[in-house]
């Protein structure tokens, strides 16, 4: 051997100092630990887990902390190999990793989540690749999104404005099995199936509705998705139907023409229901278009004074007019009378009283009140200087001067009553007492020459001792006078068809502004719409007494059953005229086909039942005439103020007006 290191003792030197060196730059392996869907915890060797949940996010639990510059690569999340877009939050100081998907997961979809070897861990260390899957529930088939012109439009179970060119998309939870898709899908409306084109998304997760011509205006259609409808994996639906309310046409359903045009027509179409369909004998205006020989004393009034604007407009002839009233005026010297005043309904042949209910078969003085308020504006047209047309006026000054205003106070009472039966008696006991339509009735009894009432019966009896006053905001909007946001509409109306308000005060209320306010506050309402109510809007407001698709009620802001009633925005022009102008011609261009008839506008509407009455009523069509022509030229406001005893009448009261 010769001298030197030993050879054996070499190599043990080397090998000592190459392991020495491997241990000082030796690194952990970094593993994964467990990964979980919610709360369910998947298998890693393999295996799929089945069932999952799919809004829950996936969290990845490593051997020690990773370094997230090479995480958001390294992790991923697919299914069929598109990835899905996924966000990472890391936790225990980057040991844990959480997993948000951008949006739920598929129903019924194996997803696969991947780790690849790019991972490191903050101390550089290194591991295996690993791919986790797992499957989620078969959840049902939702509807996730409608879409109208782009836009969501919500879930809600009706939805309105549909434009009538639809093209509506409804995006659903998961793929749609194609092939279920057109037996799915049908549109009704009123008149049948709907024809229209179904298109379906590439991904098969979104259908579009196309018309297949334009759908009808302000109609309901029914959006029927049945049962048969499917996901592509076996996804059940369980049926959906959504009510759909159309937009408004905007082809106007008749030529348009010049506003003041417009104003005529509406006049003159109207008008015929008191000339063309008044009854036969009497003249007398019916109840409604369905009364037969029932005739009505208050909405009689209204026609008379239709008669003056029909004369002043050239509708009818002077002599026409005259003959008519002549023929009226004879029928209403005969007609059962009580202490005076006429009933409620009267028959158009006999005269004889029919009831208006089980104990209202006698006098009815707040109709005999509308019916006078007639008879004196028209008294004060005609002219002295015609013989025919002076015997009118005497004849008429015997009708005014035989009501018994006072002895309606049933036995000296401080207020009138409403009514009287001779075998009835004061059954009915309905006190007069304000505020409400009978604001005339106090007006004539205190003006009456004969039969006059003291103002202590106003102010106790009408008025209530000012008890009367409101005073509270309604839509922003002050009520001087009367109920919770004003009532019907027909209270600001009928006893302003002859009392002009413009001007009129009393210590209780300035009129002018009572009557627009509860205009005002009415509308305000309407275009609010907190019923969510369809085709409620600017355009389409006025609550007030008319039919509905239940029979007949007092709409108001406070008993809101869907109904618009064309005449209670169309006696509001004098107060609101350009929003009563935007109401006219809305119902007239818009809804014209459903709306307009041989006398003007039917009496009331309702879109969301789609419902439009085919009826007309006299008190309902008779201000309509008489309040247009006071707002284009206070005609009636001026013939009925110019009365002598209307003057003494208001005077007495304590009203002031520029014409008293």
């Amino acid at each position: 051997m010769s001298m030197g290191v030993p050879i054996r003792l070499v190599c043990f030197i080397v090998v000592a100092y190459l392991l020495a060196g491997c241990k000082k730059n030796q690194v952990g392996t970094l593993t994964l630990s467990q990964v979980s869907v919610g709360e369910v915890t998947l298998a890693l060797d393999g295996t799929v887990v089945d069932g999952l949940p799919l809004d829950r996010s996936i969290t990845v639990v490593f051997s020690q902390p990773v370094d997230q510059s090479t995480a958001n690569a390294a992790i991923s999340l697919s299914h069929d190999g598109e990835p899905v877009a996924v966000s990472l939050a890391f936790l225990s100081g980057g040991a844990s990793v959480v997993v948000h998907p951008s949006g739920p997961l598929r129903s019924n979809t194996t997803y696969k989540l991947a780790v690849s070897e790019q991972l490191r861990g903050t101390d550089g260390s290194r591991g295996p690749g690993y791919d986790i899957q797992f499957k989620t529930m078969m959840e049902d088939l939702q509807v996730a999104a409608i879409e109208v012109g782009g836009e969501n439009i919500g879930q809600d179970n009706v939805l309105a404005s549909i434009p009538l060119e639809l093209q509506m998309t409804l995006r659903f939870s998961s793929p749609l099995d194609k092939a279920t898709v057109q037996q799915a899908f049908t549109l009704v409306g009123a008149a049948g199936t709907a024809n229209m084109q179904l298109n379906i998304a590439a991904d098969g997760q979104s259908v579009t509705l196309v018309s297949s011509t334009p759908l009808k205006g302000l109609t309901k259609y029914e959006l029927r998705i049945s049962d048969a409808l499917m996901g592509a994996g076996g996804e059940r639906f369980s049926g959906l139907t959504k009510t759909l309310f159309t937009a408004i046409d905007p082809v106007p359903k008749f030529p348009v023409v010049p506003d003041e045009e417009l104003l005529t027509l509406v006049q003159r179409q109207t008008f015929n229901y008191f000339w063309d369909f008044a009854h036969p004998a009497s003249g007398m205006a019916r109840e409604r278009n369905t009364s037969g020989d029932l005739v009505t004393s208050g909405g009689s009034g209204f026609g008379i004074m239709a008669l003056i604007v029909g004369m002043e407009r050239g509708f009818i002839s002077r002599s026409q007019g005259v003959a008519r009233l002549a023929r009226i005026v004879s029928f209403l010297e005969t007609a059962d009378r009580f202490h005076g005043a006429w009933s409620h309904w009267i028959n158009g042949n006999t005269g004889a009283v029919m009831p208006f209910s089980a104990n209202d078969n006698g006098g009815d003085l707040v109709e005999t009140s509308l019916l006078m308020q007639g008879l004196i504006t028209v008294r004060q047209y005609l002219v002295t200087s015609t013989p025919a047309e002076k015997q009118l006026i005497d004849r008429i000054n015997v009708l005014w001067q035989t009501v018994e205003w006072d002895w309606y106070r049933r036995d000296g009472q401080d207020v009138l009553y409403w009514h009287w039966s001779p075998d009835k008696g004061w059954a009915m006991n309905l006190p007069i007492r304000g505020w409400n339509e009978s604001l005339i009735t106090y007006v004539l009894a205190a003006a009456s020459p004969t039969h006059s009432i003291p103002k202590t019966i106003y102010d106790s009896g009408w008025a209530r001792d000012g008890d009367m006053r409101n005073g509270a905001i309604y839509e922003g909007i002050a009520l001087p006078l009367g109920v919770e946001y004003g009532g019907p509409l027909f209270l600001s109306q009928y006893s302003f068809l002859g009392i002009d308000p413009r001007g009129l005060s009393d210590q209780y209320a300035n009129y002018w502004t009572q009557n627009v306010n509860h205009t005002l506050i009415n509308y305000e309402y309407s275009v609010r719409n907190p019923r969510n109510y369809i085709g409620y809007g600017e355009n389409a407001w006025g609550l007030t007494a008319s039919d509905n698709h239940e029979g007949y009620s007092a709409h108001s802001p406070t008993n809101d059953l869907g109904v618009i009633t064309p005449t209670a925005a169309l006696s509001a022009f004098p107060y609101t005229p350009d929003k009563s102008m935007d109401a006219l011609k809305f119902f007239y261009y818009a809804l014209g086909d459903r709306l307009w008839g041989p006398y003007g506008f039917h009496d009331a509407f309702n879109i969301t039942q789609q419902w439009f009455a085919d009826s007309y009523l006299a008190i309902d069509q008779g201000p309509i005439i008489v309040m247009i022509e006071n707002h284009r030229t206070g005609l009636l406001w001026d013939l009925f103020m110019s009365a002598p005893e209307i003057k003494a009448g208001l005077r007495k009261l304590g009203f002031d007006s520029p014409k008293l």
